[in-house]
């Protein structure tokens, strides 16, 4: 698939910008996959392109955390396999979904997204009791990869909450081990999506190194002011780039109405 310098540029930045906000607080595929679907580009080949991109960011931002001493490799190595597996599985799953289909519910859950962004309270900034255990924090955590690899926006999030609520940790550290286990899901939906020969490499590629720019800028803005602030933003530009998957009337959701 061929495409114009100027959509190259154009979703460059958009994952340098995302990049810096998945760091910050998750939530970067709200703006990188509206943005490849406004580009033309069909939905499974969005997620699939979205994915590379989003591996290699995050991996700087993992790696950005750890040498922070922000991760807990051993504590969360259970629920960083339980994200694997779920995440391969939903990756999997979503290649047997028809495009047209995907093309309408995209939207519809880049809004429920946008909503859950902008109306979800903040998180504590400090360490708690934990609520569950090993186990039942990797259960959580393997659904939610489920989530990831079937289609993937606000997974840093999710993951974020539950590791406050769930698991007692502060708002930084958090966010912190939030990386290695997003890491696992973008790397096992990442192969899932390589196996189907659905990611678009050239393109990815150029994404992914404007991602890992926005990834080292959001770690540290994270590390030293935690994930507060980004939030408007990651809202209004997540809504601007849906109106304009839905100004489009040849759109499949505008054959539900």
């Amino acid at each position: 698939m061929e495409l114009a310098l100027e959509t190259i540029a154009f979703l460059a930045a958009v994952a340098f910008l995302a990049g810096g906000i998945d760091a910050m607080a998750g939530g970067g595929g709200l703006l990188t996959i509206p943005a490849l679907m406004a580009s033309g580009i069909p939905p499974v080949a969005a997620l699939a392109t979205n994915k590379l991109q989003a591996a290699i960011g995050t991996s700087s931002a993992f790696f950005t955390f750890w040498r922070g001493g922000h991760v807990d490799l051993r504590r969360f190595a259970l629920p960083a396999i339980g994200a694997f597996a779920g995440s391969a599985l939903g990756a999997t799953t979503v290649q047997f979904v028809s495009s047209d289909f995907l093309a309408a519910l995209v939207p519809i859950l880049l809004v429920a997204m946008g909503l859950y962004f902008l109306l979800a309270p903040p998180m504590s900034e400090v360490d708690r009791h934990a609520r569950l255990g090993p186990v039942g924090l990797t259960l959580i955590i393997s659904a939610i990869g489920f989530y990831d690899g079937f289609f993937g926006p606000g997974t840093g999030s999710f993951m974020t909450l539950a590791l406050v609520a769930l698991g007692g940790l502060g708002l930084v550290r958090a966010i912190g081990n939030t990386k290695m286990l997003n890491l696992a899901t973008n790397i096992a939906a990442l192969f899932a999506m390589i196996a189907g020969g659905h990611v678009l490499w050239i393109l990815g590629l150029t994404m992914a190194a404007a991602n890992v720019a926005g990834a080292q800028i959001g770690a540290r803005l994270a590390i030293r002011f935690g994930g507060r602030g980004v939030r408007p933003l990651l809202v209004i530009m997540s809504l601007a780039l849906t109106a304009k998957l839905l100004s489009d009337p040849a759109n499949p959701i505008w054959d539900l109405f």
